[in-house]
Parts: structure tokens; sequence; C-alpha cells
């Protein structure tokens, strides 16, 4: 394959999927947003949004005060913003169109009626009266796009390269939005947690669909150090970090080439520290230490994965 051609299949998935993680978090702080608090704490949250796309300095450049309703203008709309929903939904379907060929008929009319349904949903009073409703609609339209993907497309090159930029851009968001509310929340004690602290992280594990999940296998109350478990070392779920590895080193063995052996090896290496890795080590470690070693090491991932395959090598 083309790098040209993998490089826009491997763009395409991740903006789909960034403008999903996006909207996934400003619907959680939508909701928590509503519970009884101070205007501080309110605040806080949607400071910690910012932090977790580092986009709080392109934000204070634009705006004088931090309020939700331009937080999430920002985050959704605004054409200067390049991580926001319209702008990844944008590049998205261009990056689509670029490769039309090698995407079926079904895979592509998915990305481009979702911009075209984009661009009247905000053109209405959607947004102002009900972001929640069109959070969902982004969530559905990822969805959408992912099984139309699996569900019609030959597993040859092209769906590998979808899925590694899906889930490369998605262990990159589980470890930010992990730090930040770890960080940001409450205490680790179940004892010591107000009920405040369990409707934060409750929103927390929805912003993952983690909720029903979590529940399901712990069976008890919600703790801070179980959610980190979950999202980190649980293969068995979908956003986890080593949920995450495990697809990105198998998508990465099945597009190797000559030039890939060093980042397959770097890749099982940090997929290899979280199926063998404890939480109580990864704690007493530090979190927060363990986290932005991670999201360091995925950066390097994928430049790696760009220079190996998505870059023409040099003559």
């Amino acid at each position: 394959m083309l790098s040209r051609t993998a490089d826009h299949l491997f763009w395409m998935a991740r903006y789909t999927e960034r403008a999903e993680n996006t909207a996934r978090m400003l619907d959680v702080n939508v909701q928590t947003s509503m519970l009884p608090q101070s205007d501080e704490e309110n605040a806080q949250g949607w400071r910690a949004l910012l932090g977790i796309s580092e986009l709080q300095k392109a934000f204070n450049q634009k705006y004088q005060s931090l309020e939700g309703r331009e937080v999430i203008d920002f985050m959704v709309r605004d054409p200067d913003n390049s991580s926001s929903i319209v702008a990844c939904l944008t590049q998205a379907r261009e990056n689509a169109r670029a490769v039309r060929g090698t995407l079926t008929t079904e895979v592509w009319e998915i990305q481009n009626q979702t911009w075209l349904d984009m661009q009247r949903r905000l053109q209405s009073d959607l947004l102002e009266t009900d972001p929640s409703k069109f959070f969902e609609w982004v969530k559905y339209r990822s969805h959408l796009s992912r099984g139309v993907t699996l569900g019609t497309m030959l597993r040859d090159e092209a769906v590998h390269f979808i899925r590694l930029g899906t889930f490369l851009e998605r262990a990159d968001n589980t470890a930010r939005i992990l730090d930040v509310k770890y960080h940001g929340g409450a205490t680790d004690s179940a004892e010591s947690m107000s009920q405040r602290d369990f409707y934060y992280w409750g929103a927390m594990l929805r912003s993952v669909s983690g909720f029903e999940i979590y529940r399901k296998v712990y069976r008890d109350v919600i703790t801070p150090a179980r959610i980190a478990e979950l999202l980190i070392l649980r293969g068995d779920m979908p956003r986890s970090l080593l949920a995450c590895m495990d697809e990105v080193v198998q998508n990465l063995h099945e597009v190797r080439n000559d030039v890939s052996a060093d980042t397959e090896r770097f890749a099982g290496r940090l997929r290899a520290e979280l199926q063998f890795g404890k939480i109580d080590d990864i704690l007493a470690d530090g979190l927060h230490d363990t986290l932005t070693r991670f999201l360091a090491n995925i950066y390097e991932l994928g430049n790696r994965v760009s220079r190996d395959f998505l870059v023409p090598l040099a003559a």
C-alpha cells in the first residue's frame, strides 16, 4: 500500500475517534455541571477538560472567562481549534475523500453523511438547548463508522491501518482522562468518599462507557483505585490501555514491513508492561508518573508508525 493512502486511512480513523472522545468528555462535564457545587468547582471541571486536550492556553487567548457554554463552543465548532468536533469530522471526511477508491461505498457514505448532518445540526439551536443530544449523535456516528468499516471492508491493510489509528487515539485519550480525573477528583478510600465524589467517578466511568462494566466486574462500590485498574490493566475492557495496546500490536503485525521491527518491539514492550502489571505497583510508583510515561510512549509510537509506514522513505 502506498504511504500516502495508509496515511489518509490512519488519520481518518484517528480524527473520527478524537471527535467521539471529545463528545464523551463534554457530555460528562455537562452532566456533572448540574450537580450542586460552587462556581469554582464547576470551573475546575471545565478547566480539567481543556487540560485533557492541552487546549487551556488556546482557550485563554480567545476567551476572557471560563464558562461552560464557551468551552462547549470552543470544543465543538470553533474553526480556529484544530481539535474541535467540527474540525475533526471535517478532517475525517477530507481524508476519506482522498482515498475514496480504497473505501467501500458504505464507509464513504457514512463519513460524508456525518459531515453533512453536522452542518445542519449546528445551524439549529440543538447545541444550546440539548447539548447531550448532540454529543450522543457524534458518538453514534463514530460507532456507525466503525461498524460499517468492519462489516463491509475486506480485511486487508486498509482495515489494519484504520484500526491502528483508532486504538492509538483511544489509548491516548483514556490515559489523559484518567490522569486528570484521578488527580482532580476524590479520595482513594470508599469510606471517605462523599456523595458528590461518587457522582464524579460514576460520570468518569460513563465517559468511557465503563459504568455497567465496573458494576459487573467488581460488584461493589466505586473507588478510584479500581477504576484505574479497570481502565489500565483489564484487557477485556474495550477502552482500557491494555485492550488498546492489544489491538495496536495485532494490527502492527498485520502491516509489518522491512523496517518496522523496532516499532513492533517498542509496541510489544509497552503492551507487556500493562499485561503483567499490577495496580498496587502502579499506585505505589505514582499513577500520574505512570500515565505521563505512557502518553510519552504513545506519542513516540505514533511517530514511529509515521516513520515506518506513513512517510515515504528517503531514497
